[in-house]
Order: C-alpha cells, then sequence, then structure tokens
C-alpha cells in the first residue's frame, strides 16, 4: 500500500518536475508542416548526415522514408550510409561505452525526441549553441545549459559567442552574435534546422497526417448520422405524448 502512495504522488508531482526543469529561455516556433515532403526529404537528408553519427533511431527503418516521396533506389544511393539494406533499423556503429566516454553520457535514441522535447524547444536548441572553452567540446548552449553534445552543425552556421548583461547578481545570456561565419547564411542555416525538425516531428509519428485525415473523415461521418438519427428520433416519438 506505501508503494502504492509513493507511486501516486510520482505520478502527481511528474509535471510540476517537467515544469521546474523546462527552458529558462523563450522558446522560437519550430516551422513544422508535415505535409511538406520537400522539407521532409531534406531534413531526413541532413538527419542522416549529421545526427546519426552519433544517434541512433531504432524505431525507424530507411524504407519507410518512402512515404516521403523517395524511391528505394534514391535511399540506397543518399541515404543508406549506416546500413547495409533498407529494410534495416537507423542504427549507430558508435559502441555505447565509447560515446559515454567521449561526450559524458550516451547520445540518446532520437526516434521520438519530438515528442519527448517538442518541437518549438528542439528548433530552438539546435539554434542555440555557442563558444564556450570552459567545456570539454569548447561549445555550451543556451537552453541546455553544460551540454555535452558538440555543434556538429558549425560548419554550416558558423561559431556564435554569447553577449552577457547583468540580472541581480547573476550573469545572464542576452543575445548570441556570430563570430565566424558558417558555409550558409544565419537565415539559410534556420531554414535547414527547421528542414531537420520537421523531419524528427514527422519520425516520431509516421502516421500523423493519416491519423488527422481518419479523424476527420470519422468526425463528419458523425455529424452526418447525428442529424439522421434526430430526424429517426423525431419521427418514431411524433404520435408519443
Amino acid at each position: 500500500m506505501k508503494r502504492l502512495k509513493n507511486f501516486i504522488f510520482l505520478l502527481a508531482a511528474a509535471p510540476v518536475v517537467a515544469f521546474a526543469s523546462g527552458p529558462a529561455v523563450p522558446l522560437d516556433k519550430a516551422p513544422v508542416n508535415l505535409s511538406d515532403q520537400d522539407s521532409l526529404q531534406r531534413g531526413a537528408r541532413l538527419f542522416v548526415n549529421y545526427c546519426l553519427n552519433c544517434h541512433s533511431a531504432s524505431s525507424m527503418r530507411y524504407t519507410r522514408l518512402q512515404d516521403l516521396g523517395l524511391t528505394e533506389e534514391q535511399i540506397k544511393e543518399n541515404l543508406l550510409f549506416a546500413a547495409e539494406k533498407p529494410g534495416e533499423t537507423m542504427k549507430v556503429g558508435m559502441d555505447k561505452k565509447d560515446a559515454k566516454t567521449w561526450f559524458g553520457a550516451t547520445p540518446p535514441d532520437l526516434s521520438v525526441i519530438a515528442r519527448s522535447r517538442g518541437a518549438d524547444w528542439l528548433y530552438t536548441y539546435l539554434r542555440s549553441f555557442y563558444r564556450d572553452d570552459s567545456r570539454p567540446t569548447a561549445w555550451n548552449n543556451a537552453v541546455f545549459d553544460k551540454v555535452g553534445m558538440p555543434h556538429v552543425l558549425w560548419d554550416l552556421q558558423g561559431e556564435m559567442v554569447a553577449v552577457h548583461k547583468k540580472e541581480g547578481e547573476h550573469e545572464v545570456i542576452e543575445r548570441l552574435e556570430l563570430v565566424k561565419p558558417g558555409s550558409v547564411t544565419l537565415a539559410e542555416y534556420d531554414a535547414m534546422v527547421g528542414d531537420l525538425v520537421n523531419y524528427l516531428v514527422w519520425m516520431g509519428e509516421p502516421e500523423q497526417l493519416k491519423r488527422k485525415q481518419l479523424g476527420l473523415i470519422v468526425l463528419a461521418f458523425l455529424a452526418f448520422f447525428f442529424v439522421v438519427a434526430y430526424y429517426l428520433k423525431k419521427e418514431f416519438w411524433k404520435d408519443v405524448h
């Protein structure tokens, strides 16, 4: 009985803990559009080229990318770097022990990261890395302080530095400034991150669009037959006083 009470208490406290551990910075709105197949394809390419080196997506098979309008041949030629067959799941070859040694923690599986963290959090996080020589990787993040992950997209975005300001007795990050341009402009980088987050949202629930479309059909069906049922009820009860 005591264990049950403790479990119920933990369930009740979970939302409070989640809120308390939320980001201290405002989150930017992620440009999520699951109907944009071009964006999803670009996001899948970024994911395979940059994220899949350290992070796995063990709940996703490469063949599922055909739902984005890609052929199996296109998947083999352009996206199949960490596997031999399109039917395999998106796993990484990096040893978990090595990853923990290098980064301080094993990189999490990203299959449902968008459902766990939220699209806005991911979009802001991936655009908030800055140089910090006090960190082992020389990178830090304004959304996730003392993050163990290096800025793998730095060659695209360039190098940002944090500009601090005083708030009471503490210094906080006021903004990030670009000190060394990357291979694309900041606007182009934001668009690329938007594509990546769009793909991560899709990967977390590939059937989301179909589910919503089916939901609308069901609601329309119920609404139509509600009218039918209403008039049938009036007809059946018209002689009842």
